[in-house]
């Protein structure tokens, strides 16, 4: 009930009104510094060819600690190694808390793929044959039939650790990690697949690693587009990188084992 003077008028200014969030700030974030990470690599390539993947494994390890959620961390904290130590990684899907998810469902997706891949590695070759040679040497890198003679790389052991610690988990960390999920806060959308959302920023985030992949420019390199859909689908039911990565260092090794009883060690 209001008095009969009127309404009372309050002494208080209303709060200035704080920095709204542009639509796509977050997708032009992460395809800048996806950007500036696929160029260091594309230089390192070049010049320092020896020390390219080490430069992969820093910048997408590293460039998300730089540059990400900058807003949130504390005002002092002006060090990479405060940044370092502020970071929210389990934004980022990097966690245990659905490890036995995560191994579960990585386990039962290679163990679909494995199969479906051999074959495809036995009729490849004779695809390409069909084809005319300038164009077939863009799509494989090897354009010879090979007989399968089960082998492991050598040092497969120390494959097995670079394959999981040095490739898979930076690139899932970086890709499906932070770039899928800044992607994510500028295309909300998307539609269910299995259980896991699957819009935009999905998609996305697999051109990108497709992309990425032509720091080498070979075109055949492309195809990664395929696995990268798995590694998405993983993220987005899980809620965690893990699976990603367990898959993504599976497929690597298994695709060397096959390099390797085909075509030999060379």
């Amino acid at each position: 009930m209001q008095p009969e003077s009127g309404p009372a008028k309050s002494a208080e200014r209303p709060a200035a009104p704080g920095p709204k969030a542009t639509p796509g700030s977050p997708a032009r974030e992460a395809v800048t510094l996806w950007a500036i990470g696929f160029a260091l690599i594309i230089t390192a390539s070049l010049l320092v060819p020896n020390y390219a993947k080490l430069v992969a494994t820093v910048s997408f390890l590293y460039l998300p600690l730089l540059f990400a959620r900058r807003q949130e961390l504390p005002e002092k904290s002006p060090t990479l190694l405060s940044r370092f130590w502020t970071f929210d990684y389990r934004e980022l899907g990097v966690s245990t808390r659905n490890w036995r998810q995560d191994v579960k469902l990585a386990l039962g997706v290679f163990a679909v793929v494995a199969p479906v891949y051999f074959v495809g590695y036995l009729l490849y070759p004779e695809i390409l044959k069909h084809l005319p040679r300038t164009l077939a040497v863009h799509l494989s890198p090897h354009l010879a039939s090979g007989t399968f003679h089960l082998r492991l790389p050598a040092r497969f052991g120390e494959w097995a650790i670079d394959q999981t610690l040095v490739v898979a988990l930076p690139e899932e960390f970086f890709y499906r990690g932070y770039l899928q999920t800044r992607l994510r806060e500028s295309y909300p959308g998307g539609k269910k697949l299995l259980g896991a959302r699957l819009g935009p920023a999905f998609f996305l985030t697999a051109a990108l690693f497709a992309v990425g992949h032509l720091a080498i420019f070979e075109a055949w390199r492309l195809a990664v587009f395929i696995p990268a859909l798995l590694f998405g689908w993983l993220r987005e039911k899980t809620g965690t990188v893990l699976g990603a990565t367990l898959l993504h260092a599976a497929f690597n090794l298994y695709e060397m084992v096959l390099q390797t009883s085909f075509y030999g060690p060379d």
